[in-house]
């Protein structure tokens, strides 16, 4: 029954202690129904219910028991474990592009942070910029603008936070500017997100990386094309040195951090390489370079089919040139699929390019 929560029994209004009024965990409306598992979690109707245990109760129902029915000195390890583990789920639904389903495990972080750190310290950016993110892929962006000034203030009133916490505000608040169209103010934004997390991973690392993306996103929104294009090209080159060092040490995405960034990086190297494709000024070292990016990270994924979909995308693009430093390195790819493939299944041919699936 992993999609669907246990029955709800109605609360009976006599059972409950008088001035304890329960309310929804999702709307905190005066709720009418509860978990019969927990018992300690309620909800104003079906709806509400069935869209907490599909976004994060489902995996904290029994956890919630202790922390709701024991003192509060007692519960705060458990209230740090539960965070966590609704970071972690909301972050991977993200990287799904699930933003409804995201909104619980979001809010209930958020809930748990404020209970553990209080209501106005840094501690909670993070829980807010999980839940603005959430709420920019709803298109809620006054519920967005809301949360980020909460998380300005916050780093306003402490402003040693650390640099970390600096990029990801200036990048959400990039974002929600790029999504009104105050594509000037989105652009600043953007810079300072480069520069802190430049200074916190280093000026090549895939944080940093996205930064660049973001901003070209802005800049193509303005119609400069040549500053979309060195940034494209700063994107490529950072994840071609990166996906090489990882294919010759063959590093395989195994955990879901790896796969939600996965996630991540196709979207951003498919509009690079769809960029490059419809301009006419076509850059063929920029196609292969973009295409092999995506190769050597769906072969890593253990996609053999789309690996050498882009691989002869990359191939095709680099004999244009020619540069014997693009060709190489792909043809070797080429081939070490083609020989993966035939130990694992003699005879078959999957030859086919799926660079569009």
């Amino acid at each position: 029954m992993e999609g669907k929560p246990k029955v709800s029994s109605k609360i009976i209004p006599l059972a409950a202690h008088k001035g304890a009024e329960k309310l929804c965990e999702l709307c905190q409306r005066v709720a009418r129904l509860q978990c019969t598992e927990c018992r300690v979690t309620f909800y104003c109707d079906a709806e509400h219910q069935q869209a907490d245990w599909v976004g994060i109760h489902r995996r904290i129902c029994q956890l919630l028991v202790p922390i709701r029915t024991q003192r509060a000195g007692q519960i705060v390890a458990q209230r740090k474990k539960l965070i966590e583990i609704c970071r972690s789920v909301a972050q991977q639904k993200l990287s799904e592009g699930k933003h409804q389903e995201a909104l619980p495990a979001s809010q209930f972080c958020l809930r748990c942070s404020v209970d553990v750190h209080g209501p106005d310290t840094v501690q909670l950016v993070p829980a807010y910029l999980l839940l603005a993110e959430a709420n920019i892929g709803l298109g809620n962006l006054i519920r967005v603008s809301e949360l980020l000034s909460q998380a300005e203030w916050s780093v306003l009133k402490n402003p040693d936070c650390g640099h970390a916490v600096q990029h990801r505000l200036h990048r959400s608040l990039g974002r929600l500017h790029t999504a009104t169209g105050n594509l000037e103010q989105a652009l600043l934004h953007f810079a300072n997100d480069i520069y802190f997390a430049s200074e916190e991973f280093g000026l090549d690392s895939p944080i940093t990386c996205r930064g660049y993306f973001l901003m070209a996103d802005a800049f193509a929104k303005q119609g400069k094309t040549p500053v979309v294009r060195s940034l494209y090209s700063e994107v490529a080159q950072i994840w071609h040195c990166r996906l090489t060092n990882l294919l010759e040490n063959r590093i395989q995405n195994d955990n879901q951090s790896d796969k939600a960034q996965q996630v991540e990086v196709d979207d951003m190297l498919r509009t690079m390489l769809e960029f490059e494709q419809e301009d006419f000024r076509k850059d063929p070292a920029q196609v292969a370079r973009v295409a092999h990016c995506l190769a050597m990270m769906w072969f890593l994924a253990g996609d053999f089919r789309k690996a050498l979909g882009f691989g002869s995308t990359a191939l095709q693009a680099g004999q244009l040139i020619p540069n014997p430093d693009l060709t190489e390195p792909v043809q070797s790819l080429l081939q070490l699929v083609h020989s993966l493939q035939t130990e694992s299944h003699p005879g078959s041919d999957e030859s086919q390019n799926p660079a569009s699936a």
